[in-house]
């Protein structure tokens, strides 16, 4: 079992490009959650097991996939046990525009672990905010709670801003050092 795990949904491969760069930087294990809001068997298991669980959701109409809720939902039977209270938590999202919405999707993936009394990792990345600043460059879109990700809708997964991807690896990281330091 890995020390952290990323937990996610992605519909068309943003948010799994995504996912895979922040279990890329914290050496963690990608847990997928299906079209039918569903884990892979030992998922759940795999979850209770480590140290640091971080987040990840597309952002669709505002808010986390049905999928995503579909499993934030069914984590209530790990909630009453206090199954995931003192783990480090963290989480990502990403959509088309600039805004999207993206930050009430940090904000619900927060809400969550909160109610399971987890223990939330900012970014810790300045906003790279300034007039030469483009969408390669650290934190662009200026996220403090998360990461977050912009794809353009007419552009695949292989497309997405590096700046992004960068930011999704050291994200990973921090959550990873986060969870080493609570653990020693």
């Amino acid at each position: 079992m890995s020390e952290v795990v990323v937990v996610y949904h992605s519909g068309y491969g943003h948010t799994q490009r995504m996912a895979q760069a922040v279990a890329a930087g914290a050496d963690a294990e990608l847990l997928a959650i299906d079209a039918d809001g569903q884990l892979p068997e030992g998922g759940w298991e795999s979850l209770a097991a480590a140290q640091a669980i971080i987040f990840g959701s597309p952002t669709y109409m505002g808010s986390v996939s049905w999928q995503f809720k579909r499993f934030a939902d069914a984590s209530s039977k790990v909630w009453f046990a206090s199954g995931w209270k003192d783990k480090i938590a963290g989480g990502f999202t990403n959509s088309a525009s600039p805004s999207g919405d993206k930050q009430n999707t940090l904000v619900t993936l927060n809400t969550l672990a909160m109610q399971h009394g987890m223990l939330w990792v900012s970014l810790g990345v300045m906003p790279s905010n300034a007039k030469a600043a483009g969408p390669n460059d650290p934190n662009a879109l200026g996220s403090y709670m998360g990461a977050m990700a912009r794809s353009p809708s007419d552009a695949s997964a292989g497309e997405m801003f590096a700046g992004d991807l960068d930011g999704a690896r050291a994200y990973g990281a921090r959550v990873a050092e986060m969870a080493k330091r609570f653990a020693a």
